[in-house]
This record gives C-alpha cells, sequence and structure tokens, in this order.
C-alpha cells in the first residue's frame, strides 16, 4: 500500500509538471549482484560475522542485491523509487518494518531556485557519509570496506543541498530519523542531523567532509552520537587512482564515559586496459569499547585487513569480479570450529547491470 501512494503521487507531480517542462526523462534500470564467497575458517551456520552485511553467505551461489529503479529527473524536479532483495537487504535492513526491507530508494525532490542548483529532498535516500555505496559495480573494491560497512548505506529524512555552477563545490544539509534509519520505534521526536561539503580543487582532486550528529535509542541504551567521515580521491592519471578514508566517532551514554571508535582505510586502483583492473585495500578498525562491533572479549574490536580483487567488464553489461581478503584481529573473535583471530575469504561476483 505505501509503495502504491509512494508512486501515486510520484506520477501525479510528473504530470504536472509535464506541460511546462521540454527537459523531463523517466528512466527504469535493473542490477542483479550474484556471488558464490567461500571462508576458509568454514563458519558452521554458513554465515560470515555480524559486522558484515554484504557477501554474507559462505560456500553458497547467492544474490547480494537485485533491484529495479524507476527514476524521473527535470529542470525542477527529480525523484526515485526503488525496489530490492537479496544478502544486504535480509541484513543491514534486519531492524525495519517488513514492509521497509525492500526499500533501496523512495525520494522525491524539488528545486527550489530557477537560476542556482538548490534543491530539497525527501524520503528514503542513500547516505551522504562515505565514498563506498550498496551498489558494488560503483566501488573500486568487491566488497565493502569494514568503514562503509559499519556505517550508514541509507537514510530518512530532508536533505536541502547546493552545487555551484562549476559543479565543484557541493553542500548539503541534512534532518534524519536516525541513524540508518526508515521508521525509528518508540522515537521522541527529536531528530538528527547531518552535514556534507564536496570539493574539487582540480579534476584530479575530490575533498569531503560529512558528519552525524543525533541520539542512539534502543529499549536499553540512550546515547549521544557525533560522527565524522572525511575522504579524498586522488585521480593521478587515467589509469591509476587512489582513495584515504578516515572516519571518527564518540558515544556517550546518560551514565557513563565517552567511547571512542575510529577508522582509517587506503585504497588504491589500476586499470589494467579499457576492460580490466585491479584494486587492493589496507584498512583498521579501532572499537576498544565494543560501540559499533560488540565482541565480548577483553580488546573489543581491533581489526586489520587487507584485500586485492580483479575485474573484468565480460560485456558492457556484464562485470565479473574476483577478490581475496584477510582479517586479522587482536582477540580471537571468530568463532567457528575454533575460535580465531583471523579470517581469509575468497569471493567471485557476476554484475548483470542495465
Amino acid at each position: 500500500m505505501r509503495y502504491t501512494c509512494f508512486l501515486f503521487v510520484l506520477l501525479l507531480s510528473i504530470e504536472s509538471f509535464a506541460q511546462e517542462d521540454s527537459t523531463k526523462s523517466i528512466k527504469v534500470s535493473t542490477y542483479v549482484d550474484m556471488y558464490y564467497s567461500y571462508d576458509f575458517s568454514n563458519p558452521m551456520n554458513f554465515e560470515k560475522p555480524d559486522y558484515n552485511y554484504n557477501y554474507k553467505k559462505h560456500n553458497q551461489l547467492n544474490v547480494n542485491l537485485a533491484f529495479v529503479k524507476l527514476g524521473y529527473q527535470s529542470s525542477r524536479m527529480r525523484s526515485n523509487l526503488a525496489l530490492m532483495t537479496g544478502n544486504y537487504s535480509m541484513y543491514n535492513l534486519s531492524p525495519e518494518p517488513n514492509w521497509a526491507k525492500p526499500l533501496l530508494e523512495a525520494n522525491i525532490g524539488y528545486k527550489i531556485a530557477k537560476q542556482q542548483n538548490i534543491w530539497v529532498d525527501a524520503g528514503v535516500m542513500p547516505s551522504h557519509i562515505g565514498f563506498e555505496s550498496t551498489i558494488g559495480a560503483d566501488c573500486w573494491n568487491l566488497s565493502r570496506s569494514l568503514l562503509a560497512e559499519n556505517s550508514p548505506y541509507y537514510e530518512t529524512g530532508i536533505k536541502f543541498s547546493y552545487a555551484n555552477k562549476r559543479e565543484n563545490l557541493y553542500m548539503a544539509f541534512h534532518v534524519l530519523n536516525g541513524w540508518q534509519k526508515i521508521v525509528v520505534p518508540n522515537w521522541d521526536g527529536k531528530p538528527s542531523a547531518g552535514v556534507q561539503l564536496t570539493y574539487k580543487p582540480s579534476d584530479y582532486l575530490t575533498l569531503n567532509y560529512s558528519n552525524f550528529i543525533g541520539r542512539i535509542q534502543s529499549d536499553t541504551l540512550d546515547a549521544l552520537r557525533v560522527f565524522l567521515n572525511l575522504y579524498a580521491i586522488y585521480e593521478a592519471s587515467p589509469k591509476t587512482a587512489l582513495i584515504f578514508g578516515f572516519d571518527i566517532g564518540t558515544q556517550k551514554n546518560t551514565q557513563s564515559k565517552v567511547a571512542v571508535w575510529y577508522t582509517p582505510v587506503l585504497i588504491a586502483k589500476l586499470n589494467l586496459n579499457n576492460r580490466s583492473k585491479i584494486a587492493g585495500r589496507i584498512e583498521y578498525y579501532m572499537d576498544k569499547n565494543q560501540v559499533i562491533i560488540p565482541t565480548t572479549t577483553p580488546n573489543g574490536f581491533q581489526t586489520f585487513g587487507v584485500s586485492v580483487n580483479y575485474d573484468r567488464q565480460i560485456l558492457p553489461y556484464l562485470l565479473m569480479r574476483t577478490e581475496l581478503k584477510q582479517y586479522k584481529s587482536m582477540d580471537r573473535i571468530y568463532r567457528y570450529e575454533q575460535t580465531s583471530t583471523s579470517q581469509t575469504t575468497a569471493t567471485m561476483a557476476l554484475i548483470v547491470k542495465f
């Protein structure tokens, strides 16, 4: 019923603008990300650890993400509706009510100034935090970094944004339901907030700052979270590029000290030719106080990771990806047939995108 109402509003909006806007366009896109992943630790429940939300299954052919998306764009209006299925929606949206779990996007936007690129958007949108997204084909690595897996992929609220005419400066202010929430149980009426600033001083360098400030609430928790995300993308040449990202967060419960976690990540990409590329990633995640990733171990989650992947564009709409990845943790947090401080996985994915 909710999807039908959204489509009805979308179609009414399109109709109202159709007579005065010759730049309108409607686009339908599809995406399917199929994979096989093997965890050499051989988890007995055939699932990778709880801090992984993508490519979750071990030793199975599975679908990580599949969606159909309807998008509308005109000079003064835009709207998107995307419905999904797969591991990502099953695990990352597990706290949401059943009606919300298929929602990848459901948003509508209006340009409030004719001569300036100022927009207001509302609904379920991709997160303003980070350089990785739910769509694997748009990311340099097959799997997502620990930084991405444990910060919001999506958000619900209202966004006010501005981009200059040179398209090298972007600013946005967000009023949100909370930390990656479509529906907030027992909401106290106090929204969260976030900003994003993206600046391109040159064609080969992109700098970004994003943040989140809001209360994290559950049956057992009421805490203030402040979270900062920084990244730089440096495209040294048409063949080589680097990303450096850094997240840091603090959280204070009403009766406890401030807890801090942080994570740096470095990614390098090399285009071998028009159809092939390789990428490598080095990362570290420090959550000693177990704010984001609980382990119930003395040192919490303090983990180093390294991965390398190879991509091959077989056809314009078909991408093959392979990846080898290893995590090394301070404690024995990997509970399989025997507890271990390390985890090694190999993954192959086929992505169809129209």
